[in-house]
């Protein structure tokens, strides 16, 4: 067998006098972790086989299920939605029709941070970025000839969360679904809003009271539900490392498990529900790596910080998506194969769900045409490439076995950072996350435009005529009409049911019962998503960024 001791030699005595043929001095990952040229047995430290356990075993390093994709493909879930609840049921029909096994809705701006459509602030904004959602009206719009019953359903909403979710619960049961048949995740996950993305609302204290307030109601009421998706998605997407993606999103996770005890839940009741999120990022076996390092860190935390004993409990599962930083406006076509090699990293690190972003979305909304071509990557891996077909299939590989380690060690001492500063609630109030990342996009974006990271099509094989492709176009009439509906749902109501849902919801934030009923019974009395925002607002105040710097 190979030694370190040959490995030496041959750095010395074979590559030696052809190191100055290298393409660079320092190899790197996209985290800045040193890529040796060569990894073998004395790569890896002792005992790393036992750490790597077994599928479906502690500490699940090689996939939380031991059949993974043997016994069922991950859910295909592509995220979908613009203008109106109409054009967008439309659309999920259709990616349901082309095989997606799972719908992913994004909403407009007004919708996440809670405003309805004729709200000054939503002006220009209203059906642009996701769909537009004012009331149940809209929601029953959305979801029409949609068997929730059957439907798996995603929804990245974090501020409003728990409105959009009574929302869902109530078309459910308008279709007669019984909410314990009733699956799917919100992300409500709002530390990383104050962090990387900025869909905040309420202030961080009463914002984590809704998301235990909901972390408790789905336990006895919707079971299948998965009431967090814990977003390392958006702090990449802003800039972070992977080191950072694993380290500050578990740390979040930490912090939700702490709110949630002290809120009075078992850990092994409200744990097993809880569900991540991660981006599938450009560097590839460090993201094949950075999802391995991640789920045993998670089960390791959990068993041991938190005395969980509960084995769903210590599971890490998580949704991916592909990075949508990394899509280029130049040369469009070149994103279909950085999808496609970003979208193969996610699953063979074991994702359970996944997204693949579209061709065209640097430049806007995906059409049906790129939607596809991003559904059909997962459909070729999936059923052509064979990687399914094997669980874990790189596990050993000395190269990814030790950068697991390396990702494991740095994302650890980061959290043992934050830890340290009280937290990650506290750690964001002294701007530590903030920084960190702020910094790694600044070196990211400085390597770029010194080159010394090539972008194909942005800093080399550059061409003088991008040919243009069709782009999606919301209407700018699709705001008016949108304003149209909503209030001749404002007339139709009950005004006196609607001022009533509103005083007890009022009422109860004074207090401390759980609030999710209250939701529910403003939700269904046709209150708009701004009212009931604002009658949340009016107790718990509303949170200013600046605070967080």
């Amino acid at each position: 067998m190979t030694t370190g001791t040959d490995y030496q030699r041959w750095l010395k005595e074979t590559l030696g006098p052809q190191a100055g043929r290298q393409r660079r001095e320092r190899f790197e990952t996209l985290s800045g972790l040193e890529i040796e040229p060569l990894y073998g047995p004395w790569s890896i430290a002792d005992g790393v086989a036992e750490r790597l356990g077994l599928p479906g075993e502690y500490p699940f390093t090689r996939g939380v299920y031991p059949t993974m994709y043997r016994g069922r493909m991950w859910t295909m879930r592509q995220y979908a939605g613009f203008s109106t609840a109409a054009l967008s049921n439309q659309r999920y029909r259709y990616l349901l029709e082309q095989g997606q096994t799972g719908l992913s809705v994004a909403f407009d701006l007004p919708t996440q941070i809670g405003y309805d459509s004729d709200d000054p602030l939503a002006a220009g904004e209203v059906g642009k970025v996701g769909v537009a959602i004012d009331s149940l009206a809209d929601m029953e719009v959305l979801f029409d000839g949609i068997p929730l019953e059957k439907v798996s359903t995603s929804m990245t909403i974090n501020a409003t969360a728990s409105i959009l979710l009574a929302m869902y619960l109530a078309v459910a049961r308008r279709q007669g679904v019984g909410w314990d048949a009733v699956s799917g995740t919100i992300q409500n996950d709002i530390l990383k809003e104050y962090m990387a993305r900025g869909t905040y609302r309420f202030p961080p204290a009463p914002s984590l009271r809704l998301i235990t307030d909901i972390f408790a109601f789905c336990q006895s009421e919707v079971p299948r539900f998965n009431t967090i998706s814990i977003s390392g998605y958006h702090i990449r997407e802003a800039g972070s490392t992977a080191v950072q993606e694993i380290a500050f999103t578990l740390a979040n996770g930490v912090e939700y498990v702490r709110a949630a005890i002290g809120a009075g839940l078992s850990v092994d009741d409200f744990a097993p529900r809880l569900s991540f999120f991660f981006n599938a990022h450009n560097d590839f076996f460090e993201e094949i790596a950075k999802y391995r390092a991640a789920r045993r860190l998670w089960a390791r935390i959990m068993r041991e910080r938190f005395q969980a004993t509960d084995p769903k409990a210590w599971m890490l599962r998580f949704h991916t998506q592909t990075a949508g930083s990394t899509l280029t406006a130049q040369q469009p076509d070149n994103n279909v194969v950085r999808v496609a090699l970003q979208a193969l990293a996610a699953v063979l690190g074991g994702t359970q769900s996944l997204h693949t972003n579209a061709r065209d979305e640097a430049l806007a909304l995906p059409t049906e045409d790129a939607a596809r071509i991003a559904l059909r990557t997962q459909q070729v891996i999936a059923y052509e490439s064979g990687v399914a077909d094997v669980v874990d299939p790189l596990g050993g590989s000395w190269y990814l076995e030790q950068l697991t380690e390396r990702l494991e060690t740095e994302a650890e001492q980061l959290i043992d950072a934050i830890e340290a500063m009280g937290g990650a609630l506290k750690a964001l109030e002294a701007g530590y996350q903030q920084r960190q990342i702020s910094d790694a996009a600044f070196r990211a974006q400085r390597a770029i435009e010194t080159r010394d990271r090539i972008v194909v099509g942005i800093n080399e094989f550059t061409v003088e005529n991008d040919s243009a492709i069709p782009t999606l176009r919301v209407d700018e009439r699709i705001e008016e009409e949108q304003i149209g509906r909503m209030r001749e749902v404002r007339e139709g109501r009950d005004r006196e049911a609607v001022a009533h849902a509103l005083a007890e919801l009022e009422a109860a934030a004074r207090g401390d019962d759980n609030l999710m009923p209250r939701i529910i019974a403003a939700v269904e009395a046709y209150a708009t998503i701004g009212e009931i925002s604002a009658a949340l607002a009016g107790v718990f105040g509303e949170h200013r960024g600046s605070a967080m710097v």
